[in-house]
């Protein structure tokens, strides 16, 4: 059997692990893949962006199943594209997508189905949308409409720091055209929390909690960037919240989806804040989201194939919970100097040998011609571990992460922070 998987960063090496892993005998490509995924599949050099690339690539090759990883191509269209050659792709349509790659979409979504969110208003005058966040008042989230890779949002806690991102994103461009619009929203209080849910469009099976943490800095200080880490499972996210979440969140936006004629099939990732008034969604992704997905393949027992092969050939999803390990597992991202606002590339990489409880996924890597390892863009490594307890994993993880040699690297050591506070409260 032969899998196709589109994207190059750590959760295709994820993907590629866990696959063949699964099933040593899959010819598993990926494209573009990286370094370290080349060490474990074939790699061909077509840019995860390259929709057209892509689809002559699986004309060629005819995979028996296509995973599309970022958010770029889904939006673009590959699952279409690739539907009219009759390959089964797992990844929602274009127009099913819309629910990433358009926050305007969303939010008027949510409200038809009632979904608990953020009130918000969308605006493409900067004079509007500062007056829109006085209305709000500060703390105020303004975020870019479109997509700019998970870092695109800003959480003002002035009225000045609102202004200035509003005139980042309309007036500079500062993320291109995601920000030709601008979403002035609520500030929610609480714990952040991720949930994926593999989806056939109206079937919905829950994958392990996670949480993720999105600032540069530790105390998740500093600029938002496309991930820095993640932990499960969460403490904090008990079964009868998870069933909450899919009850009043993915059900409800599901079907709202259908009634759109959008119907959702793929991987629809809820990303949460728990306040006082319970779960509300701060962001859908069309896709498994990056780091997590290196923080949960680790943890799961079940085989991941032949699900995402049910959704992508429109057979009816086993909702059969999946079956995870009883273990906990935390992901450190090691950065490139100068992430996020513009990473270095080609710094000489020297790794060290890790413990079997350790995955050293590979996201930004590429080999000179003489096969020297270097840094080839922003978040250079998701470096997982895999421990009996949280704190074993905790600091496993950070060991690993620390022992990775380039100049200039960046990394957080306190990745699951909060869980190691709920861990000191209890004993």
């Amino acid at each position: 059997m032969k899998v196709l998987i589109v994207g190059g960063g750590g959760r295709e090496h994820a993907f590629a692990w866990k696959l063949t892993r699964d099933d040593p005998t899959l010819d598993v490509l990926v494209a573009p893949g990286n370094a370290g995924i080349a060490d474990i599949a074939r790699c061909v050099g077509v840019s995860a962006g390259d929709v057209e690339g892509l689809v002559a690539l699986a004309r060629a090759e005819r995979p028996d199943l296509v995973i599309v990883g970022p958010e770029v191509p889904l939006a673009a269209g590959i699952t279409d594209a690739l539907h009219l050659d009759g390959i089964p792709v797992f990844g929602p349509t274009a127009r099913a997508a819309r629910i990433e790659s358009s926050t305007s979409f969303a939010k008027d979504l949510m409200g038809r189905a009632g979904v608990p969110t953020a009130r918000a208003e969308r605006h493409t005058s900067a004079t509007d949308a500062k007056r829109a966040a006085r209305a709000f008042g500060a703390p105020v989230v303004i975020k870019a409409s479109g997509l700019a890779a998970g870092k695109g949002v800003v959480i003002a806690h002035t009225l000045a720091e609102a202004d200035r991102a509003i005139d980042a994103m309309l007036h500079d461009h500062a993320f291109g055209g995601a920000g030709d619009e601008v979403l002035v929203e609520e500030f929610m209080d609480g714990e952040e929390l991720s949930i994926f849910f593999l989806t056939d469009g109206t079937r919905a099976v829950p994958m392990l909690p996670a949480q993720d943490h999105k600032r540069l800095g530790e105390g998740d200080t500093g600029p938002n960037t496309g991930g820095m880490g993640a932990y499960a499972p969460v403490s904090a996210a008990t079964p009868d919240l998870v069933n909450d979440v899919a009850a009043r969140i993915v059900r409800p936006t599901l079907r709202a989806l259908r009634d759109a004629g959008a119907p959702f099939a793929g991987l629809l990732y809820a990303g949460l804040m728990l306040t006082d008034r319970g779960p509300r969604v701060v962001e859908f992704n069309s896709r498994f989201g990056d780091p997590e997905t290196e923080t949960l393949l680790p943890l799961l027992d079940d085989a991941l194939l032949p699900r995402l092969l049910a959704i992508a050939t429109g057979q009816p999803l086993d909702d059969t919970p999946l079956r995870w390990r009883a273990a906990s597992a935390v992901t450190t991202v090691v950065a490139a100097a100068g992430y996020p606002e513009s990473a270095r590339t080609g710094d000489v990489i020297t790794l060290a040998p890790t413990p079997p409880n350790v995955h050293v996924f590979h996201a930004g890597t590429g080999r000179r011609s003489d096969g020297t390892l270097v840094t080839a863009g922003g978040r250079v490594f998701a470096v997982t571990a895999v421990g009996e307890s949280f704190a074993d994993a905790q600091q496993a993880s950070t060991r690993a992460a620390r022992s990775i040699e380039f100049e200039g690297k960046q990394y957080r050591a306190d990745i699951g922070w909060r869980e190691i506070e709920r861990h000191a409260g209890a004993s």
